[in-house]
């Protein structure tokens, strides 16, 4: 069988084709120029990954008796966070999963983070993986518990990617840095290792006779590995500009709200009408395909930018700039309440 097309060529392939998403050329300029402003900001550089996520461990507490974490744990963490990073969206607003750690309440991907580094605390061996490789579901039930009656979704399908994966290191040196040490330190390595190795992460689908793929948590976990690599001085991956964008459902909504993407009415009235989209669907397919094509578009933008008025070559890539979108979408959800999320219940975002 064909391999897929690779995130970057199966954006483009959708966004040639897409019916129901459509790439504006204005607002991927708008876009980009305004992040040429912020082009020595700290929000676009990998520092800002930690900044985006409080929870996340630091990158050096190796150093230091009072810290949760060691490097080894800090990344079998973000192996951890990764692995289970997918459908955090509620039924309804009212019925949200909350977390509570340290006398914040977090919402949404966060409660996650908050659930790991609070069992850390209790003293539960969560980014080892001979205990995760092994947990039952009602000791995972426990560390992901909520403070209220909703519970985080999809338990039975995170326990089981979780213990996969946990396995998974086993066999390959018991951490996530031997695991991912086998691809020389090459971000493209680094992906198709974790997409040939953990079937988790595999998000690929067919799209008009083509197979294609998204790859958004193998991607973020390379991302993530990186971030926490490059805050530690030991940040020089080769091929990272082979990274899209991470397709999931909350950076559309802000491409949506920014200019860049347009859906067409009758998906907007679907989304509207709250109606669920089976991974695969090919509006759903359209929507994280045109998502990464789009910045994509914005990135080559902004180098054009850099190199004409600053005579300089753009380092600024297309994680980067999820990075930056992510948290904007985050922080800017009341003024685009109005555009809504798309949902799909799936364990590939």
């Amino acid at each position: 069988m064909e391999p897929p097309l690779s995130p970057r060529e199966s954006g483009r392939f959708v966004a040639e084709r897409s019916q129901d998403v459509f790439v504006e050329e204005e607002g991927v300029r708008r876009v980009a120029e305004m992040l040429y402003t912020l082009r020595h900001s700290e929000d676009l550089t990998a520092s800002g990954w930690k900044k985006a996520n409080p929870l996340a461990p630091a990158p050096t507490s190796d150093q230091g008796s009072l810290s949760l974490f060691t490097a080894c744990s800090a990344l079998n963490w973000v192996f951890v966070v990764d692995t289970m990073n997918f459908s955090f969206w509620p039924e309804t607003e009212s019925q949200q999963c909350e977390v509570t750690y340290r006398g914040t309440t977090y919402r949404g991907y966060m409660t996650l983070c908050a659930a790991i580094t609070r069992a850390m605390e209790e003293g539960v061996p969560i980014t080892d993986p001979k205990y995760f490789s092994q947990m039952s579901m009602e000791e995972l039930g426990r560390v992901l518990r909520s403070d209220n009656a909703t519970s985080m979704p999809m338990l039975q399908e995170r326990h089981q990617v979780l213990t996969e994966g946990g396995r998974v290191l086993l066999e390959h040196g018991g951490s996530f840095r031997s695991f991912i040490s086998q691809a020389g330190n090459d971000a493209r390595k680094m992906v198709e290792l974790i997409v040939e190795k953990l079937p988790s992460y595999r998000d690929e689908t067919t799209y008009k006779g083509q197979r294609i793929s998204f790859y958004k948590r193998a991607q973020i976990l390379v991302a993530d590995f990186w971030g926490i690599m490059e805050a530690r001085g030991e940040g020089d991956i080769p091929n990272l500009d082979c990274l899209t964008m991470f397709a999931d459902y909350r950076v559309p909504q802000g491409l949506v709200h920014l200019g860049v993407l347009r859906y067409s009415d009758t998906l907007m009235q679907a989304l509207k009408n709250g109606e669920l989209l089976k991974s695969g669907d090919r509006r759903e397919v359209e929507i994280r395909g045109c998502s990464i094509w789009s910045v994509e578009l914005i990135q080559a933008h902004l180098c054009k930018l850099v190199q004409e008025r600053d005579g300089q070559t753009c380092n600024i890539n297309s994680a980067v700039i999820d990075f930056y979108l992510w948290p904007y979408a985050k922080q800017h959800h009341k003024e685009m309440a109005h555009i809504p999320i798309h949902h799909t219940r799936c364990i590939y975002y």
